[in-house]
């Protein structure tokens, strides 16, 4: 389902302005205590370190890597494990558009780990980028606030910050899917879902909207989320609903990770429903049956961003925050275009 964040109220955080009041010195003298500088006699330092103690203060790690002045020709980007095909296809085309401009691209990568991942934005910011494209997890970026650097988003938006987006239609991708089985049919269509970040939130969402529009009920013991998003929590889920009694006719695997599963599942039972995934994958056409697929062209993503960055690092585009949608397609290949009545067939071998 959709993702929703819990509103929390918004606690300042203490500055050197308050921490020179605390101590009963200079914004200067503060400064130099934090940034290691000399000149301070000890007696005011230590006022000045208990201040910050009792304040909890926190020096800002970003704006203090992006000092006015310093030119950089270096990207950051930060995204998810680099073995999943999809962060790698983003990285592939960031670095190819950031090359074609003089530019090199530091990667970090995290997972899904929201103190991992602003670790490494800090990192990398202190190395003196000149912008940062974040494929984002769930955290709060409030925290890159003011920092006086471009950043664009890429797959689903942040939180805590307005800034340019560059994502995939996921919500008309699962209205897509939805619509395709439908027209063939089918009206008990499972949904696999991994867990729910902002892009499986949408594509449910699509789901839903193209049953609406056809006047027929989702049926929500269908509507099947798993505790992990791998082929393994697919393949358990797929098998579960298909040895019920009333299994669904067709299923929409909400990623390309969850379809492996799926067809694990069905390969190991006498049935043989619908099948459609979300994004494409190495082989999904060399099956015994192709897999129909929603797709966009994620390599865009990369190089849109990447685009927007080198524009906003170069002051060229000065507009507010963007948002940039790209569609998805529906590719046709065999197992989304099977008939209601297949699916108490024996899966074909």
């Amino acid at each position: 389902m959709p993702e929703t964040f819990p509103s929390q109220p918004e606690v300042a955080r203490p500055t050197m302005i308050d921490v020179a009041r605390r101590a009963g010195v200079g914004l200067g003298t503060v400064s130099r205590v934090v940034n290691g500088g000399h000149g301070v006699r000890d007696e005011t330092a230590q006022r000045v370190r208990a201040a910050i103690d009792e304040l909890g203060f926190q020096r800002n790690e970003v704006a203090r890597a992006l000092r006015p002045g310093k030119k950089s020709t270096s990207l950051a980007l930060v995204l998810g494990d680099l073995t999943n095909p999809f962060y790698a296809s983003i990285a592939k085309a960031s670095l190819e558009v950031a090359g074609q401009s003089g530019f090199a691209v530091v990667l970090g990568s995290v997972d899904e780990d929201p103190e991992g991942e602003k670790r490494a934005i800090q990192e990398l910011v202190s190395r003196q980028v000149a912008g940062l494209m974040i494929v984002p997890d769930q955290g709060d970026h409030a925290f890159l606030q003011g920092a006086g650097v471009p950043v664009v988003f890429v797959d689903r938006p942040a939180t805590g910050i307005d800034a340019d987006i560059v994502m995939v239609d996921n919500e008309g991708g699962g209205r897509i899917a939805a619509e395709h089985l439908l027209r063939q049919g089918h009206e008990r269509i499972a949904i696999i879902l991994a867990p729910s970040y902002y892009t499986i939130g949408r594509r449910l969402r699509g789901f839903r909207r193209a049953h609406r529009a056809a006047g027929i009920d989702v049926d929500e013991s269908l509507v099947i989320q798993l505790p992990e998003g791998n082929a393994e929590a697919a393949e358990k889920a797929t098998r579960e609903v298909m040895l019920r009694p009333d299994p669904p006719t067709a299923i929409f695997a909400s990623t390309n990770f969850l379809v492996e599963g799926v067809l694990r599942a069905l390969g190991e039972l006498d049935r043989s429903p619908a099948v459609v995934g979300f994004d494409d994958f190495r082989l999904a056409d060399m099956l015994p049956t192709p897999v129909t697929v929603v797709a966009s062209d994620i390599a865009e993503l990369g190089r849109s961003a990447a685009r927007l960055l080198l524009d906003r690092a170069s002051g060229t585009d000065t507009r507010p925050p963007q948002r940039i949608v790209l569609p998805c397609a529906l590719i046709e290949r065999g197992s989304g275009e099977r008939s209601p009545d297949s699916a108490a067939k024996r899966t074909p071998q």
